[in-house]
């Protein structure tokens, strides 16, 4: 059974994951978290949360609300910036048999270019995730993602910056997300992600006022899963580069039909938080879904809904 796939087919670098499931920039930490809980190196690949140049302390709280199959989150890009990252993760994610993804996120364009430079010829970096859908910070983030042209600033600064991989974080929160995919492929990225998470908000009744900190945050979980679906058969059927599949996946089956959609590979987010060998459960579970239908190759399974 052949559970490999290439997300960078244009890059002379390339970025060959040994099998299509990864964690998503956010809900993982920077793996070291779960090192101690599972195998991680048994993934397909990690993306760590998301970085910025300098250090950040995110929104006020409260960041978290649980939602009728989903979560609400604020969380604001807090990290411990891109130097640090450099200095104390990488060294030890150089060691890992698997791809490791940095998230950047950036309030200008030079700032995306800086950080793609920086993270360039870092040893233990595999990739970008040019995160420009994230909806819970001021400045930068999803402003970049909802207008095509500057969504391809970024892109196109980003691919001038660094030879490494480079995958672009789409927005569900835009009215033609096909044209921002297709934009974003022209422009030079690898491959597509999405999606990010929906703005929503929650309100205190009892205190009459927004619940989260930061007033709205990001809808994630199951509730999102079938806007993220239609999202990406779409977009599959439009550029000629691998699109990661997120959002709301909570198991094999919702898995399965992310690739029958066209998703060359899939992110695993909210369902962490629930049960933290979620990725693993759920790799396990396309397994025995592949030995059972005996299919051969994770391949054939890409696209099988739109055939």
């Amino acid at each position: 059974m052949n559970l490999s796939i290439q997300l960078a087919p244009k890059n002379s670098r390339g970025l060959l994951l040994s099998n299509p499931v990864m964690t998503a920039s956010g809900t993982f930490g920077y793996g070291t978290e779960y090192s101690h809980l599972f195998d991680i190196e048994k993934l397909g690949a990690i993306i760590c949360k998301g970085t910025t140049l300098e250090p950040m302390d995110g929104n006020p709280q409260p960041r978290l609300y649980e939602t009728t199959g989903g979560m609400l989150n604020a969380i604001g890009l807090q990290n411990i910036g891109v130097k640090a990252l450099i200095e104390e993760k990488a060294p030890r994610w150089s060691k890992w048999r698997l791809p490791v993804i940095v998230n950047i996120a950036g309030k200008s364009i030079e700032e995306y270019a800086r950080l793609a430079q920086m993270l360039d010829k870092v040893p233990g970096v595999s990739g970008l995730e040019v995160n420009i859908s994230c909806p819970n910070v001021k400045a930068g983030g999803v402003e970049f993602g909802t207008n095509a042209e500057a969504a391809v600033s970024v892109t196109t600064a980003v691919r001038k910056a660094t030879s490494l991989p480079v995958i672009v974080k789409l927005t569900p929160n835009v009215s033609n997300i096909t044209e921002i995919a297709m934009a974003v492929a022209e422009a030079g990225a690898d491959a597509i992600s999405m999606i990010n998470t929906l703005r929503g908000m929650a309100i205190d009744i009892e205190k009459k006022k927004p619940f989260l900190g930061n007033m709205t945050g990001g809808l994630s979980g199951p509730a999102i899963k079938p806007i993220a679906l239609a999202m990406v058969y779409e977009t599959a059927g439009t550029v000629d580069i691998p699109v990661i599949g997120c959002g709301g996946i909570s198991n094999s089956i919702d898995a399965i039909e992310f690739f029958m959609a066209g998703a060359s590979a899939i992110q695993i987010g909210t369902a962490t938080f629930v049960n933290p060998d979620a990725s693993i459960d759920i790799l396990e579970g396309i397994k025995d879904f592949m030995g059972k239908k005996g299919i051969e190759s994770i391949t054939d399974l890409i696209g099988n809904a739109r055939r």
